[in-house]
């Protein structure tokens, strides 16, 4: 089955269905996001590095986070 042949059988799909799946779709993306960001952030993960410098800065003051909404150009 192509993904041609799965859209129009979801176009078939009663609302509810089509909601059901919706909502089973984000759900499964959200894990995956969540997975991804737990092997990034884990000992060896691709995140780390970016973590350690992050960290570093706040040791010696030049961190500086970001204020609620929309950065201001200074």
């Amino acid at each position: 089955m192509d993904l041609a042949e799965i859209q129009r059988a979801i176009e078939q799909l009663p609302k509810d269905q089509q909601a059901a799946l919706v909502a089973w779709l984000a759900e499964r993306d959200q894990s995956e996001w969540d997975s991804e960001i737990e092997r990034d952030f884990s000992a060896g993960g691709a995140g780390m590095g970016f973590l350690e410098e992050m960290k570093a800065d706040a040791r010696t003051g030049q961190f500086h986070p970001y204020e609620e909404g929309r950065p201001r150009h200074r």
